[in-house]
């Protein structure tokens, strides 16, 4: 059997470039470097810019990987965006603020390249999971000039919309049952000392210490069954930028836990790509 079509070049070709080295940064107790990559879904089409959705993987700031979900980004992509994975340096390796330091450098760093991806510097969407809806919370949220370090300083790290997904907004808010119980926590890991004992300290690098009224969109999701973070994180964070006069949403996914299954269905990402759509039109 033989058949021929006709196809209508609707649609840009996609392709996908992984291992892009965005950034070097100290490593091995000063005395080496270390590349910080990034893995990039662009299409190619010169006729136009695309926003660019950063995505920032999660694990508790003890491990990340940015390719663990190209699979959802990629579809997320073809919707209409430039979506990057980024990497940034795990509790074990640097404390904070390196990790926003980090998701920084990489925002500028496609901002630098953009004419190369067809990205609208302009439009500029962050989103990242746990661990990774902090820093995506941090990102947002804070542009104070001593977190942009390295190359490309010329260019600004700021975004223009936000969705953290199950976000730690306040270190103050987990419950520990003493110090010493806090001591190892994953907070207190990526502080470098212990949250609860040096709780003013912590205080300032938490997202609900820096709502202002010039806080981006938000889509905060959070399932209300979540054993890890709880779900009180992400109300506390909606109600103080919906305070401030912000444009926020908490997008509550009744009866789920951290990282559960639902966040990977379709009628999830559907709201997120409407959100995206919306904000960075």
């Amino acid at each position: 059997m033989k058949k021929k079509i006709q196809i209508q070049e609707k649609e840009p070709q996609y392709s996908v470039t992984t291992g892009i080295t965005f950034a070097q940064v100290d490593a091995w107790f000063g005395h080496t470097r270390q590349d910080l990559k990034l893995d990039l879904i662009y299409p190619e089409d010169k006729t136009k810019k695309y926003p660019c959705i950063v995505w920032i993987c999660g694990g508790a700031w003890l491990l990340m990987d940015r390719s663990a979900h190209l699979a959802y980004l990629c579809e997320l992509a073809r919707n209409g965006f430039v979506v990057a994975s980024v990497e940034y340096r795990t509790s074990n390796e640097a404390q904070l603020p390196a990790q926003i330091q980090d998701v920084k450098a990489a925002i500028r760093y496609l901002r630098a390249h953009a004419e190369r991806y067809n990205i609208d510097t302009d439009r500029f969407g962050v989103m990242g999971e746990s661990a990774g809806g902090y820093l995506t919370c941090m990102a947002a949220l804070d542009n104070d000039p001593s977190l942009d370090v390295g190359e490309w300083l010329e260019y600004s790290s700021e975004v223009q919309a936000a969705c953290p997904w199950y976000p730690p907004t306040d270190f103050r808010g987990f419950p520990y049952p003493s110090e010493e119980a806090c001591a190892s926590s994953p907070e207190s890991l990526l502080l470098g000392k212990n949250a609860m004992r040096y709780m003013d300290e912590a205080l300032k690098y938490c997202p609900v210490s820096l709502v202002t009224k010039d806080a981006p969109p938000f889509l905060i999701i959070h399932g209300n069954e979540d054993h890890t973070v709880p779900f009180a994180q992400g109300v506390l964070l909606h109600d103080l930028l919906e305070e401030a006069g912000c444009d926020v949403t908490l997008l509550e996914i009744d009866g789920s836990d951290h990282a559960d299954i639902p966040f990977f269905q379709k009628k999830l990402w559907e709201q997120i790509k409407e959100f995206f759509a919306e904000k960075l039109k």
